[in-house]
């Protein structure tokens, strides 16, 4: 949790002084509204951990009531600190290209006030925007032809939910969305790539519940994301499985009619909490007749692994969430979302997330219920 704190003090304080800035340049506040507002933002950078306090000593409504309210605020500041950077670095380029050509170019530029009106007003836009995408949960569909399935299965659905979230802000209304849509699709095995659960999980009342209600006939798997070792990995396992899971922890399933593995996060072995398995020595030790599904929360590739899988799933990117960070996250995971060939043999699916962190926002990357279809060559569709 030391990075997670180091990113609020940097980062989201770093963003907060430059909002505050952009505000005092186009109103020119005195000193009285300058320490409300800088009361204020203090409060935000610092809510994130209040909100935890107050979820962890039984405070529920209020812990609810204080995430939402931050949560947005968090939304409307990252983008309104995007919008505004690009202001700047236009007035920049506007101002060099005066300077080359020893021009006056002051009448395109907007006042502080126009450029800070400007930027509110998109973010906000898109936060309102973003709030009803991240509602709107879309069914994508991949189909692999295999030679791999039993005798007498010429179709498996598997239904892959991921980054669910679990907690103060996805509650029973979200989780009923995902389970409808889950049920229509009637799949033979689903599975759980990490996140199911939020670091707040104290009050989840029935939601084990309404999961369990989907019992496919090849069962549900799940693995551990980053956010249940966040929640404490021991409660946070026991919920899931309380909703019907089996959860795969460096270990593999081969009494089905495919293979399963599931790693466990890698954020366990980064906490200290369990030691690493290697993941080619798993894989290497399984029989390649049957097709070989591999889970794993982070979209992290093996190379020494490729060729021993047949799909990979995961999870974890949300796909940025909410644009630009999209192409932030890209400098970490290349592999954001959707299908990759791997060469060898292997494939991998990232899935956008099913629900949200943090913001309950999503602005290009809607979140989704993955299907995959495994089809028997040369059957037909």
């Amino acid at each position: 949790m030391s990075r997670f704190f180091l990113f609020v003090l940097v980062i989201y304080g770093g963003m907060h002084v430059y909002a505050f800035l952009r505000a005092r340049s186009a109103f020119q506040f005195g000193a009285a509204a300058g320490v409300a507002i800088a009361a204020f933002m203090l409060l935000m950078v610092f809510s994130l951990f209040f909100v935890r306090s107050l979820e962890r000593h039984d405070y529920e409504l209020l812990a609810r009531v204080f995430a939402y309210g931050a949560y947005v605020w968090m939304g409307v500041l990252s983008l309104f600190f995007c919008a505004s950077l690009v202001f700047d670095l236009a007035g920049v380029a506007v101002r060099a290209a005066g300077w080359l050509a020893r021009s006056d170019v002051s009448a395109f530029l907007p006042s502080a006030k126009t450029a800070f009106w400007a930027s509110l007003g998109l973010s906000l836009a898109t936060c309102v925007y973003g709030y009803g995408e991240a509602l709107s949960i879309r069914t994508e569909r991949l189909t692999i032809e295999t030679t791999k399935l039993p005798a007498g299965i010429d179709r498996l659905t598997i239904a892959q939910i991921s980054d669910v979230h679990l907690g103060l802000i996805i509650r029973r209304g979200r989780l009923e969305n995902i389970m409808n849509i889950v049920k229509a699709a009637n799949p033979d095995i689903l599975v759980s790539t990490g996140d199911l659960v939020d670091a707040q999980i104290n009050h989840l009342t029935g939601l084990a519940e309404r999961l369990r209600e989907v019992q496919p006939r090849f069962g549900k798997y799940a693995i551990t994301g980053n956010h249940e070792y966040y929640a404490g990995v021991d409660k946070a396992v026991a919920f899931t499985e309380k909703a019907g899971f089996t959860v795969l922890r460096d270990e593999a399933v081969t009494d089905g009619p495919i293979t399963i593995v599931g790693m466990n996060d890698r954020t366990g072995a980064q906490l200290r909490l369990e030691e690493p398995v290697s993941e080619k020595d798993l894989l290497a030790k399984l029989p390649r007749d049957k097709f070989i599904l591999l889970m794993k929360h982070q979209p992290r590739i093996d190379e020494e692994t490729l060729g021993l899988f047949d799909l990979q799933i995961s999870g974890h990117t949300h796909k940025g969430q909410i644009f630009p960070f999209t192409l932030v996250v890209r400098l970490r995971f290349p592999a954001i979302a959707g299908d990759y060939d791997l060469g060898r043999g292997s494939r991998l699916h990232v899935s956008r997330g099913t629900g949200t962190w943090g913001p309950p926002i999503r602005f290009l990357a809607p979140p989704e219920v993955t299907l995959i279809d495994l089809v028997r060559k040369g059957v037909s569709s």
